[in-house]
């Protein structure tokens, strides 16, 4: 069956019949999702976001961020990294809001003042040391701050709180900040802009830091997010959903990420094969003939495989509630007449080309659920023996007089 599925596939080598393919994949399972009715709109923006990616399409490059209100074609790809804006105090809106080619800078350190966690005890005699005791503690957070500045960037970065008396230092100093970035937007931001995040800033490296053509905050619905395009180090992208409701945009998100893996998956894998029902009536057809051309019992065995393929159209024509045995033998009929991508046709309860129709999935997909079903089967062909639980409600005999 190997041998004939590999036949029975579709390979692209053009880069423009590549991207058709793609999109018509991607229009192919947002059919029966709530988006069904913007799935041009929405596939090309499938296409383009694993386009981004480089050669390795890791998922993890690909944010989606979720913004209510708006209609749904407001929904929008940023070919960079976009989060939504973190917690700010005050001097926050002093600072510039664009910058062309910054120096990134991300960290994992505090810079506020906050009381110590742990127990600590200083015995003083006079005001003076206590003045001096206060006076450190501003002076290790301004040498840390004098630091950062020296450093070069222009975007500073940090997954723990910036305090209002930083977020007014670099707002002085024309520099941007963000507090309280998530963990995952700022390890995406790190591998899209490069450098490295630092828990400490007392050696702050020209390799430690990273850049980006353009950083600019931009106001989405009643949200703010922060945008970082033309990333140097890796290909990455952020999709930003819209939506009236928060149940929809969910819907939503779940429908593209379905599209985002059949994309990559037939990315990697640029063969194709018709759905429906087809490749499985056409492999069915080929077994049965090529069965007859073997002799002894395997005959049987490939018989009664290709029988078992019949049981995916069967169940969709059940599914939708038509005459299974109608259809599959119209299916039979085509086939042999050398039609391969004749399959079921849902909308007019008939039979059609499915290719045509572009009712498409990798032949991957196929291969490796025909793959799995044959060691399910051996698996379970290999057990010659089962032990059984006794019935729990087996009752014990009656114990002897006087026991």
């Amino acid at each position: 069956y190997q041998r004939r599925a590999r036949e029975a596939v579709v390979s692209t080598q053009s880069t423009g019949e590549l991207r058709q393919l793609l999109k018509k994949c991607a229009s192919t399972s947002m059919c029966s999702k709530l988006i069904a009715y913007n799935k041009d709109f929405f596939s090309d923006m499938v296409v383009d976001a694993v386009m981004c990616l480089d050669t390795y399409l890791p998922l993890n490059m690909i944010g989606i961020k979720k913004v209510t209100g708006g209609s749904v074609t407001d929904s929008k790809l940023v070919k960079g990294v976009a989060f939504k804006k973190t917690f700010s105090y005050a001097g926050f809106e002093m600072q510039p809001k664009t910058y062309n080619q910054p120096k990134v800078l991300s960290l994992n350190i505090e810079l506020e003042l906050k009381a110590e966690r742990d127990n600590a005890e200083c015995r003083i005699d006079n005001v003076e040391e206590y003045q001096k005791i206060v006076d450190a503690e501003w002076n290790i957070l301004y040498d840390k701050l004098d630091l950062m500045v020296a450093s070069g960037a222009k975007i500073i970065l940090s997954k723990l709180p910036i305090g209002d008396v930083a977020t007014q230092y670099f707002a002085d100093r024309d520099i941007f900040c963000a507090g309280r970035v998530t963990q995952e937007d700022l390890n995406r931001t790190v591998k899209a802009c490069g450098g490295t995040i630092l828990t400490t800033v007392n050696d702050i490296r020209e390799a430690d830091m990273g850049q980006c053509d353009l950083f600019e905050e931009v106001q989405i619905g009643n949200d703010r997010y922060n945008l970082f395009t033309g990333c140097p180090k890796a290909k990455t992208c952020t999709l930003i959903l819209r939506g009236g409701a928060e149940q929809f945009i969910d819907e939503t998100e779940r429908s593209l990420h379905d599209a985002i893996m059949i994309v990559r998956r037939a990315l990697k894998n640029d063969s194709i094969v018709a759905g429906g029902g087809a490749i499985e009536m056409e492999l069915s057809k080929e077994l049965r003939n090529y069965a007859k051309t073997i002799h002894g019992k395997e005959q049987l065995l490939i018989t009664a495989y290709a029988k078992a393929l019949e049981i995916i159209p069967r169940q969709l024509c059940d599914n939708a509630g038509f005459d299974a045995t109608t259809i599959l033998n119209k299916l039979r009929q085509k086939h042999a007449q050398g039609a391969k991508w004749m399959g079921m046709d849902i909308t007019s309860e008939d039979i059609a080309d499915n290719f045509e129709a572009c009712v498409w999935e990798p032949s991957i997909v196929k291969k490796n659920a025909l793959t799995a079903a044959c060691e399910a089967c051996c698996t379970i062909l290999s057990i010659d023996e089962t032990v059984k639980n006794p019935n729990s409600n087996y009752k014990a005999p009656n114990a002897m007089p006087g026991m």
